[in-house]
C-alpha cells in the first residue's frame, strides 16, 4: 500500500477539508498528517490517521518587524518536515494549504516527492500561490480558480459525507426545539465571531418570537440559554445542527459556504471584511449572491437591527429557495481522490 502524506493547517479551513476525503483515502492508502500543534492537530485526533508535528512560520501581514525572522523559521519548517517525510517513508503529499503546508511541499518536492493542492477559495491565497510551481496540479473548488493556474483543474469542492446523514426529528429532539417555529443555525466559523455572535444577541428579541436559535458562538461567553434560543460554545456533530436548521447565518470561509450549498439551506452570509483577511471570504459570499443563491450582509452594515432584516428577507425569498433545490449538489471528492491516485499511476 502506498503511503499518502496529508497536510494543510492554520486554521480550520485548512485542515477540515481533509477530513472529508481521508474516509476515502484510507482504503486506498497508508495515510499520516504533517501539521503543526495548532488547531489541525486538535480536528485530527480521532481519525486514526498518525500526526507528525512541525513548527510553520507564519507571515504576518502589515509588519516588517514580525517578519524578520521569517526566511530562518521557514528553513527550519522544511528540515522539519523532511525529517517527517523520510521518516513516514511518503511517496505523494496531498496539500490543501495554509502557511503550514508550504514547508511541506518545498520538503516534499526537494526530495522528489510529487505533490497535489487544492484551492478552495475564488482568489489562490498566498501558500497556494507559493507552492503552486511545486504541484503536479493544482485541483480547485470554482472553475473561474483553475484558469489562474497553468496546472489547475476544477474539481469541486470537498464536502464532508457526514453532514447528509443527520435526521431532522432527531436532531430537534436533541436540541429542544418543538419544529412548531423554523429554525436558524448561527455560527462564526473554527473560533467564532464576536462581530457576529454580539449581533445576534442583540437582534433575539427580534427573532424569537418568529425563530427558535441555535447559536455556535465559540468560546466566548454570552448570553444564556432561554426559551427558543440554545447558544453552545462547540457543536462536533454538525450533521444534527445542520439537520435542524431551515436557516443558516454564517461567516462565508469557502467550507461553510460550499457544504451550506450542498445541503440545499437558504443562508445569509456575514464575510469577514477585506480589513480583517486577504477578501477571501466576500469574494466567495459575493460569487453567489450574483447568481442568487445566497445572500450577503457586509460587516460593516451589520447590527442587529440589520441582521434581523436580513434573516426576515431570507426566510421571505422563495425564489432563493428554488434556485437552491434546483442546484445540482457540488461536491469533490471523488475527483479529488481521482487525482491523487493518479500520482501513483
Amino acid at each position: 500500500m502506498h503511503t499518502l502524506i496529508l497536510t494543510g493547517g492554520g486554521s480550520a479551513g485548512h485542515a477540515v477539508p481533509n477530513l472529508a476525503l481521508i474516509p476515502l483515502l484510507k482504503d486506498r492508502f497508508r495515510l499520516a498528517y504533517i501539521g503543526t500543534a495548532g488547531i489541525e492537530r486538535g480536528l485530527l485526533k480521532n481519525t486514526g490517521v498518525p500526526f507528525c508535528t512541525i513548527r510553520a512560520a507564519k507571515l504576518v501581514r502589515g509588519s516588517l518587524t514580525k517578519n524578520l525572522t521569517l526566511p530562518f523559521r521557514f528553513l527550519r519548517g522544511i528540515r522539519e518536515a523532511k525529517r517527517a517525510l523520510r521518516e513516514t517513508r511518503a511517496e505523494a503529499v496531498f496539500s490543501k494549504g495554509g502557511y503550514v503546508a508550504l514547508p511541506v511541499v518545498f520538503a516534499a518536492r526537494s526530495l522528489g516527492i510529487p505533490v497535489i493542492s487544492h484551492e478552495s477559495d475564488l482568489t489562490p491565497g498566498l501558500a497556494n500561490r507559493l507552492a503552486a510551481k511545486k504541484c503536479r496540479a493544482v485541483l480547485t473548488s470554482f472553475p473561474e480558480t483553475a484558469a489562474k493556474f497553468r496546472n489547475g483543474k476544477y474539481v469541486g469542492p470537498p464536502v464532508r459525507r457526514e453532514l447528509f446523514g443527520g435526521d431532522r426529528a432527531a436532531a430537534l429532539s436533541k436540541y429542544g426545539f418543538s419544529g412548531a417555529k423554523p429554525v436558524l443555525l448561527a455560527f462564526g466559523g473554527g473560533s467564532g465571531s464576536a462581530a457576529l455572535n454580539a449581533a445576534l444577541e442583540g437582534a433575539l428579541p427580534d427573532l424569537l418570537p418568529r425563530f427558535d436559535v441555535l447559536h455556535i458562538r465559540g468560546k466566548n461567553g454570552g448570553c444564556p440559554a432561554r426559551g427558543g434560543y440554545l447558544p453552545l460554545s462547540f457543536e462536533k456533530d454538525m450533521a444534527s445542527a445542520y439537520a435542524c436548521a431551515d436557516y443558516v447565518l454564517a461567516r462565508a470561509g469557502s467550507n461553510t459556504v460550499f457544504e451550506t450549498l450542498a445541503l440545499k439551506k437558504p443562508a445569509l452570509f456575514v464575510p469577514l471584511e477585506n480589513r480583517r483577511s486577504r477578501g477571501d471570504q466576500v469574494q466567495n459570499a459575493l460569487y453567489f449572491r450574483e447568481r442568487g443563491l445566497c445572500r450577503v450582509l457586509r460587516e460593516r452594515e451589520l447590527t442587529p437591527a440589520s441582521l434581523a432584516r436580513g434573516v426576515f428577507a431570507l426566510r421571505a425569498d422563495e425564489e432563493l429557495r428554488r434556485r437552491l433545490e434546483k442546484q445540482p449538489v457540488r461536491c469533490g471528492n471523488e475527483a479529488i481522490v481521482s487525482a491523487v491516485c493518479g500520482l501513483f499511476g
